[in-house]
């Protein structure tokens, strides 16, 4: 029930929800006043909320920082870039694929000696599905043998990524150094819920940064899709990161 309570607050919470109400109360609202005060806080919001600038420069100082280099035993590839492509039944690859690629490139350049795919189901409906299962056939089909590769494929949130996957370390080996690989805005939730379970401080390795590191006159003026879409994966965050806070 928590698991479709959460879904549904986080359909409620995207800033275009908020905009497309007050729209509705606006059309159809028979007070001028409150028709003008819906409409007028619609447009603010739309406006607000789909600036470049605004929302990278929050995602700037919210996302984590890359780690000094060194070696590790095991590294944690945190899963939800990829789901099914049902045309073929392959695997399909969504905006945070980065995850992957730079997992792929820590493990050629020797940083990381195995993988640990970490990711369930998080689908309400299908869950026979496990995207742990169809990243480690990806990888056999690129070259990566199946020795250096360790899946879990039961979790559906990243509480239970780090609880599954410190069961299966602690079968392995207790004393492995670890590298959690997941997005770099994702990092501090990331962070509270490895720390519940592996009681030590481990490193974490960002990837696909939102925030820019330079940013031009059209994010300034040029109100922008991505930036709003961009708000709904930072609330996500942080109502995760509340109730992640709570529970642990």
């Amino acid at each position: 029930m928590t698991f479709i309570l959460s879904k549904i607050l986080l359909f409620l919470i995207m800033p275009l929800v908020w905009v497309i109400v007050l729209l509705v109360f606006a059309v159809l609202s028979k007070n001028k006043i409150n028709r003008k005060r819906c409409l007028i806080s619609g447009i603010i919001i739309l406006l607000l909320f789909s600036n470049g600038f605004l929302s990278g420069k929050i995602y700037n100082a919210y996302e984590a920082r890359y780690p000094s280099p060194k070696k590790y035993d095991i590294g944690i590839l945190l899963g939800g870039f990829s789901g099914v492509n049902e045309r073929n039944s392959q695997i399909a690859f969504g905006f945070t694929n980065d995850r992957l690629l730079q997992t792929i490139a820590l493990y050629k350049k020797g940083v990381i000696n195995k993988i640990l795919i970490t990711g369930g189901s998080a689908n309400l409906i299908d869950k026979e599905i496990k995207e742990a299962d169809l990243v480690k056939d990806y990888l056999k089909v690129i070259g990566i043998p199946d020795s250096a590769v360790i899946i879990e494929n039961q979790s559906r949130n990243t509480l239970e990524n780090a609880k599954f996957s410190k069961q299966i370390i602690n079968q392995l080996d207790p004393n492995a150094k670890i590298l959690v690989i997941t997005s770099a805005w994702h990092v501090p939730r990331a962070r509270i819920n490895f720390k519940k379970y592996f009681k030590k401080d481990i490193e974490y390795y960002p990837t696909n940064h939102i925030g820019k590191v330079k940013y031009d006159l059209s994010d300034f003026i040029v109100p922008s899709a991505e930036a709003l879409n961009n708000w709904n994966i930072l609330f996500k965050e942080w109502v995760g990161l509340l109730v992640d806070s709570f529970r642990n």
